[in-house]
């Protein structure tokens, strides 16, 4: 039995893990390893009640338009309780459509409003005849981590005054292809349009979540051992043919 148990939430498992989202928590158990801690999910989905006080992490993965539109009607009955885990600083993390329904609204392909829960201040368009695609670069203006994934998204986001951007893109196009922004952090949520999944892409990130979700349910214990990149530990190796 590990020392260490997150308790996580994967929000519309069943209908928002179009890309495999599900490896975001895969990742962090991964690395959890090294401080001999585990991580058991749970899958919450409609009709399900979300306790903010249950978790340590949760997920919200991506769909498509239909299955969206579906959440997001759902997603109302759990929104009090989503914002309230966001607002303690719960730690999060939603990508595509999920990061596009914490928001105030999105706009769909037919042109139709769909409202999100508001958790966060930022809002979506969506574009004609147009799709962001391709490899997508990014840099973390607070640590200077930089983030590699592929982006694959039609709406176009706009983040509000109380968010900050996951990065700023170096190569593709990001949340609208204006700014020069890529996903979101506010407080310890965080959103991004990188399919992949990220975390297991970005070992940075992936350590950089699970550290804080850690933190916040054992205060006292010591971490310090995910401040080391696995390829630091390896970088000075010579292989032998």
């Amino acid at each position: 039995m590990a020392t260490y148990t997150l308790n996580a939430a994967h929000l519309y498992g069943d209908l928002m893990n179009t890309y495999g989202d599900i490896g975001n928590i895969l990742a962090m158990g991964y690395y959890a390893k090294a401080v001999d801690a585990e991580i058991n999910t749970e899958l919450v989905s409609l009709d399900d009640l979300f306790d903010p006080d249950n978790y340590d992490f949760v997920l919200f993965g991506g769909g498509q338009d239909y299955e969206q539109t579906i959440v997001s009607k759902d997603l109302q009955t759990k929104k009090a309780a989503l914002t309230s885990y966001i607002e303690n600083d719960g730690p999060f993390l939603a990508i595509c459509g999920g990061f596009q329904m914490l928001g105030h609204y999105y706009i769909g392909a037919q042109g139709e409003k769909i409202p999100g829960i508001g958790a966060l201040d930022h809002y979506t368009l969506s574009q004609d005849h147009n799709r962001f695609i391709g490899n997508i670069t990014i840099k973390n203006a607070e640590t200077g981590q930089t983030y590699y994934g592929f982006e694959n998204h039609n709406g176009t986001t706009f983040l509000g005054k109380s968010e900050r951007p996951l990065g700023t893109v170096e190569q593709g196009n990001g949340n609208n292809g204006q700014d020069k922004s890529e996903g979101v952090i506010y407080k310890n949520t965080f959103g991004s349009y990188f399919h992949g999944p990220i975390l297991a892409r970005n070992e940075a990130l992936a350590k950089r979540i699970l550290k804080l979700a850690l933190q916040r349910k054992y205060p006292d214990a010591d971490f310090s051992a995910l401040n080391q990149l696995t390829e630091d530990l390896t970088k000075n190796v010579t292989i032998k043919p």
